[in-house]
């Protein structure tokens, strides 16, 4: 399905609504690493995957695995508004015997591929995934992999990383949420990634950095991946964490908590922060919505 740009920069845009008003129903989750994925998983979802969302276990579909499970409010949104399951059920998030866990778990929701939650274990979740598939000669079907930078202060990430190169896995795609936080402040400040893409490199892998926030780049480097013969390809997409909210925007403090959970110096009263986050969004940061229509 071909969308436009504007097309696309809407439903993200929605999903950035939900994620906000499931938060608030939910009481506690993440907040900043879903707002500043929007973009990335609707250009993965309506533009990218192969998949049949009436028809979760459809067997060309390509194998989908988000390995930083705490960023689930955008992944169920995304799947919510792809087809997946009823928009209304995302306000069940994180709720008693809800299919909507709080971090993604496979057996209860169809259209899982793993269970994540453990930080650094995605990447070699999805290079067992491609490896097997290349056994199979199945040679339609991609995994894809997305992982926060945090958990490449991991251990097992590297090993699966020198595993894919080895294995020359080019039907792996990694795409890495460079948006430079994690609980605790800055990740350059706490554990030093740089130079990520040199790392990769060594690693025998294919490095594609882009804008996290650009539908054309993103687009083009995933399909980019496609084209690329006996490598796995990392793309390191810049993102802002708390993308379309102001005052939510690269600030760390949001990395982990829900709008209303406790006032924050500088941002508004706790009791009016979903209220003011749902704003931006529906006035696109102080810009007339319909001029983006």
């Amino acid at each position: 399905m071909i969308h436009t740009t504007k097309e696309l920069e809407l439903i993200a845009n929605q999903i950035r609504e939900d994620i906000i008003k499931m938060l608030v129903e939910a009481g506690s989750g993440h907040t900043a690493g879903p707002l500043g994925m929007a973009d990335i998983f609707t250009a993965m979802f309506f533009e990218v995957l192969r998949h049949k969302p009436k028809e979760p276990n459809w067997p060309e579909r390509d194998r989908f695995v988000l390995s930083n499970g705490h960023i689930n409010p955008v992944f169920y949104a995304t799947m919510a508004h792809a087809g997946y399951f009823p928009v209304a059920e995302l306000k069940t998030l994180r709720k008693f015997g809800t299919r909507l866990q709080g971090h993604p778990e496979r057996t209860r929701l169809p259209g899982l591929e793993t269970t994540s939650g453990p930080l650094g274990s995605g990447i070699s979740q999805a290079s067992g995934m491609a490896l097997g598939l290349r056994m199979d000669h199945l040679k339609q079907q991609r995994v894809w992999c997305f992982t926060s930078d945090g958990e490449h202060q991991e251990g097992n990430t590297w090993e699966a990383i020198m595993f894919a190169g080895k294995n020359k896995l080019s039907n792996l795609t990694v795409v890495v949420d460079r948006n430079n936080i994690q609980i605790d402040g800055m990740t350059e400040d706490i554990m030093p990634l740089e130079p990520l893409a040199m790392k990769y490199q060594a690693f025998n892998w294919h490095v594609i950095e882009i804008d996290g926030h650009n539908f054309a780049e993103i687009i083009a480097a995933m399909n980019q991946s496609k084209a690329i013969f006996e490598k796995p390809t990392c793309i390191i997409a810049h993102t802002i964490p708390g993308k379309g909210v102001d005052f939510m925007s690269f600030d760390y403090r949001w990395h982990g908590i829900p709008p209303g959970a406790k006032d924050i110096p500088g941002d508004p009263p706790k009791a009016m922060q979903a209220k003011a986050a749902l704003e931006r969004l529906r006035t696109l940061n102080g810009k007339i919505r319909s001029e983006h229509e």
